[in-house]
């Protein structure tokens, strides 16, 4: 297990614990009240410290690399069921962006999302989870493939941003983005939207347009990364923590201002100290989200969706 920088006394006393289990273990002494006590002040201290967490701390647990990614919510919500599909029929296979179809008990959805990789390999094999144009146009190929067939649309958001090269620019990155905005707007099948980790920029909200837009716990979603407002308006990344706190990224600030429509718990700690009960909250949000759409007309299903984001920003004085 990594730990992040204000994880450090919850390391401490894990590694106390194992070392009190370890004693009790190789020798005749008993432990057991001192492995308790050390256990309680543990459960105790992590309480103390995730629910006191800043901004910017909640950043930083949304990038743990222990953190489950896209496709092992998929692998765990459709178990054998899901079926890759590649390419935008144009260019090649953006491998940061992936999508196919699957099923969560008898229902078929749509996944689609980005992939970042585990290790130095992987990572550089998912481009960081950044996507070009042709990764955006292979979701929209998806997407309206699932509108076809009349399947549900599910999109998880994990980006840092989308790819921000010479030859993505070439290839038409923004026209790419603003024509998937343009197009989930209007699509004409329930589309439901989870930010599992990084929510950044367009690079999100270029699948992000769902008629359910939920945020994990320990997410953030927010038209620029801390570190770069912090360069721009300080021109050094020393301010992140400052940046992070006013640009109101988290989850509960979201969910305030009315931007998103709920929020979905995390294990104590993060996703990564409990997949399974993590999975399991994302699958039972998704199920919940699609019994509220299902019945919809296509035409209340697409009035309902411009008229939420039409609101967004409209303040009465």
């Amino acid at each position: 297990m990594e730990y992040l920088d204000f994880e450090l006394p919850i390391k401490e006393l894990e590694e106390q614990l194992d070392k009190c289990e370890l004693i009790g273990k190789e020798s005749d002494v008993d432990m057991t009240d001192s492995c308790k006590n050390i256990e309680k002040k543990l459960l105790k201290t992590k309480k103390d410290i995730y629910k006191n967490l800043t901004a910017w701390q909640r950043v930083q647990l949304s990038r743990h690399p222990n953190r489950p990614y896209t496709l092992d919510h998929i692998n765990f919500l459709t178990g054998e069921t899901f079926m890759e599909l590649h390419g935008d029929r144009t260019v090649k296979d953006d491998k940061a962006m992936i999508g196919g179809l699957g099923k969560i008990g008898d229902q078929s959805f749509m996944f689609i999302g980005q992939q970042k990789g585990y290790n130095t390999k992987t990572r550089q094999y998912r481009n960081f989870g950044m996507s070009n144009p042709e990764g955006y146009r292979k979701a929209l190929r998806l997407m309206k493939m699932a509108e076809k067939f009349g399947i549900p649309v599910v999109t998880l958001l994990d980006t840092p941003g989308a790819y921000p090269g010479l030859e993505a620019e070439e290839r038409g990155q923004g026209e790419a983005i603003a024509r998937n905005i343009f197009e989930m707007t209007k699509l004409k099948t329930p589309i439901i939207t989870i930010v599992i980790g990084e929510g950044a920029s367009g690079g999100a909200v270029g699948i992000g347009v769902g008629d359910r837009v939920y945020m994990m716990e320990n997410t953030w979603y927010s038209v620029i990364s801390p570190e770069s407002c912090s360069s721009i308006l300080w021109r050094s990344w020393e301010h992140k923590e400052k940046a992070a706190e006013a640009l109101k990224l988290t989850a509960v600030d979201m969910k305030k201002q009315k931007l998103i429509d709920g929020i979905i718990s995390e294990p104590l700690g993060g996703a990564h100290y409990d997949r399974e009960e993590a999975f399991k909250e994302v699958q039972k949000t998704i199920l919940s989200a699609f019994d509220e759409l299902k019945d919809l007309s296509t035409k209340v299903l697409v009035k309902q969706r411009m008229t939420k984001y039409l609101n967004m920003g409209v303040f009465k004085g």
